[in-house]
């Protein structure tokens, strides 16, 4: 049997960004962080950790090794949301230190790229009828936090409160 797991490189702070990632998303733990053995020539001794947690139902492996590439778009963290309370504090709690982006995107603290998403976004786009997936999609593309009443707003063909 075969195991795929995402794996993240931090320049440093691994472990904070770690307990972090687990405090927000529900069903979440570490499973552990060592050391690698100071004769192993990947860093100095004890300057390089590893570490194996998840992330929901995702499991990720993560190292702390210096700088290397830094985090970029081609790899995003997705959380689906089913409330705008779960979006909103995930938002929150995720953009402090960070930035914000159109769509739902944020960059944390440690660079790390995140799509912050409500499940009902999948659902208003993949409607049946064009118009109204059209409409919801030109709503998306307004947004940077995702407002689910928005988008149902639009779904609807109502004009948007201010």
């Amino acid at each position: 049997m075969m195991t795929v797991m995402q794996h993240l490189w931090f320049e440093k702070d691994m472990e904070a960004a770690l307990n972090f990632y687990t405090s927000l998303i529900p069903g979440s733990s570490i499973g552990w962080i060592s050391a690698i053995p100071a004769d192993n020539p990947s860093g100095p001794a004890g300057g390089v950790r590893v570490a194996a947690f998840t992330l929901g139902d995702q499991r990720y492996r993560a190292i702390e090794a210096g700088p290397l590439d830094p985090f970029n778009h081609s790899f995003s963290v997705v959380v689906e949301c089913e409330d705008q309370a779960g979006i909103d504090r995930l938002w929150d709690a995720l953009k402090q230190g960070g930035s914000v982006e159109q769509c739902g995107w944020l960059r944390d603290r440690w660079g790390l790229c995140w799509q912050i998403t409500p499940r009902r976004l999948g659902e208003l786009m993949n409607d049946p009828d064009p118009a109204r997936a059209k409409r919801v999609g030109e709503a998306m593309l307004k947004m940077v936090k995702f407002d689910i009443a928005g988008l149902e707003t639009a779904a609807r063909g109502e004009a948007a409160r201010p």
